[in-house]
């Protein structure tokens, strides 16, 4: 492999599918970021004005849909497009989607753009992941790759840093659109850094002979999609919600169909192949429960931060983010606050007609001006529902807020600082021969993932929420111990994919790790939409603790077995 005349630990390669990364998580995550926030906000603000169900529904749905893509994705790389042509593909459509989202506030054009991004994604996903596990197809890397699948995945989390700052300034400065624009322009950056580099990447670009056992793309669209589509609009028209919303069930039901086809390509495989399949499957079903815990940071705890969380920025931080533009204003008047609901709902609506006449009118003075009045309005009667009375500015004065984008900021910052740390860590583990399996890894993950949860009980706990803000530092800690058990647990799953998965079948079986992802992030919605039917919160995360622990005992349980087949198939 040319990769190989590179010498050291890591291919050259590596630090292309880096870059590429780290920039398409730059626009995947400032488009996360903000999108719960972007449907809450007013439609006079520029938002979508949705409630907070429609919110979590159409978020959990969101994040399903992009992750089930992959399915697809993987298996058209495998058997026709190549890897770096799929990628190509997929970021240009999610390129394409990012600017959609930000030329209007319409729904049609929101469900178009997120359609562009979730094909986009299904694309762009699997076959980056499957190009770094073939570049350490060489002897001379085989034993790093779980270092560098820890490596590409702080790539992705530089990007998924930054992004929040410059959501900030756009979405502060300059409105939602130029917010979701940036996402498209780094998407675009990303590509050029793939095509203009691709070389390091060619040979990693290799297509398995299909077997005879493999079935053929047509039958599986036919046996799979078909049914797909069937099973979801079952699930969408059957009477009542079994799950909580039509989408919830559509999504679900359409979900049974690739499980299946999952299942039966185990049935049908060699008895060389059989194992290892067996085992991705069994891992795949348990860290469901992860992304479902895990993607609470864009619902819950997105929640969390902007209604419960004290937010007021320390004096000798304001003018770093007054310099930056990053800050957010609230006015103390105890009149928008003490508003009724219902009255508070009227006056949003009639200062949104409003707004429409004038637009058609093309008075974009007086527009600017009310929609500047309901957006400060807006912001300033949620911030101050439950801050104390001796905590509040003068009346007729401000307080100067952290951005809540800004804590999606948080989690990939810990992932850039213990990055170097866990890879240490394991690597000191490992020459002494005390490295636990990949397996294992995972398992110890899904359990210090739990214990995040237990960490925002204990938020719950310090403070009566209804009356006064929790500290900022709950939020940070948890997301350092949830960080932690994504560093065990994600680049280990990618990692494990590419190690046991058959070559010919690699992309398709990183499609599965992506299936998993996308039934935990369509139940990450699903979670987020008790948040507002749970008088206490402690109960809510008590709920996400009890999900990951069951995990981990199952994973743990098999752990044995697991270890076993690797082994078997000289992997360790």
């Amino acid at each position: 492999m040319t990769n190989g005349k590179a010498g050291g630990k890591h291919p050259k390669g590596l630090y292309v599918l880096f870059f590429t990364e780290m920039w398409e998580r730059f626009g995947y995550y400032l488009m996360l970021g903000i999108f719960s926030l972007y449907m809450l906000d007013s439609a006079a603000n520029g938002g979508m004005g949705f409630d907070k169900a429609t919110k979590s529904d159409i978020y959990g749905t969101y994040l399903g849909l992009v992750y089930l893509t992959p399915f697809i994705g993987g298996l058209l790389a495998d058997r026709i497009l190549g890897y770096r042509r799929s990628v190509v593909i997929g970021g240009l459509l999610m390129a394409a989607g990012y600017f959609g989202l930000g030329l209007n506030n319409d729904v049609g054009t929101l469900y178009i753009s997120l359609l562009l991004i979730i094909l986009g994604n299904g694309f762009f996903k699997p076959n980056i992941s499957t190009l770094v596990g073939n570049l350490y197809n060489n002897d001379q890397y085989r034993a790093n790759k779980d270092a560098g699948y820890n490596i590409f995945y702080m790539g992705i989390n530089i990007g998924s840093f930054i992004c929040n700052f410059v959501a900030a300034y756009f979405r502060i400065n300059f409105g939602w659109g130029w917010a979701f624009w940036a996402a498209g322009f780094g998407m675009l950056l990303g590509l050029a850094i793939f095509m203009i580099w691709t070389k390091h990447v060619k040979e990693a670009d290799v297509i398995k002979p299909v077997q005879k056992e493999d079935k053929s793309i047509g039958y599986i669209l036919a046996s799979v999609f078909i049914p797909l589509f069937i099973m979801g609009i079952i699930g969408w028209f059957i009477p009542g919600n079994l799950l909580g919303s039509d989408a919830n069930d559509a999504f679900i039901f359409g979900c049974i169909p690739v499980v299946l086809f999952y299942v039966m390509l185990w049935k049908r495989a060699s008895e060389e192949d059989k194992k290892p399949i067996a085992a991705l499957l069994t891992v795949f079903a348990c860290v469901v429960v992860f992304w479902a815990v895990f993607h609470q940071n864009g619902d819950a705890l997105t929640v969390w931060a902007e209604e419960y969380t004290d937010r007021e920025i320390p004096k000798p931080a304001e003018s770093v983010f007054t310099t930056l533009k990053i800050d957010q204003t609230v006015v103390n008047d105890p009149d928008l606050f003490a508003v009724p609901d219902s009255t508070f709902k009227k006056r949003m609506k009639s200062g949104e007609e409003r707004i429409q006449a004038l637009i058609k009118a093309n008075d974009k003075t007086e527009y600017k001006l009310i929609q500047d009045s309901l957006a400060l309005e807006s912001h300033s009667r949620t911030y101050f529902q439950n801050l104390p009375e001796e905590k509040r500015p003068p009346v007729g004065q401000n307080l100067k807020l952290i951005s809540t984008e800004i804590f999606q900021s948080i989690n990939p910052f810990w992932v850039v600082l213990l990055t170097p740390i866990i890879v240490g860590f394991f690597g000191f583990l490992r020459r002494r021969n005390l490295e636990p399996s990949t397996p294992a890894k995972i398992a110890y993950g899904l359990l210090i993932t739990g214990i995040s949860a237990l960490v925002m009980v204990m938020a719950v706990w310090s403070v009566d929420i209804h009356d006064e803000k929790a500290s900022a530092w709950w939020l940070i800690n948890s997301y350092l111990v949830i960080t932690i058990g994504e560093l065990f647990l994600s680049p280990m799953g990618l990692s494990l994919v590419s190690k046991l998965s058959p070559p010919r079948l690699t992309a398709l079986m990183m499609g599965g790790w992506f299936l998993s992802t996308s039934v935990g992030n369509k139940l990450s919605g699903m979670l987020g939409g008790l948040w507002e039917g749970i008088d206490n919160k402690a109960n809510y995360f008590f709920i996400n603790f009890a999900l990951c622990a069951l995990a981990f005992v199952l994973l743990f349980s098999q752990l044995k077995w697991l270890k076993k087949t690797m082994q078997d198939k000289n992997i360790f």
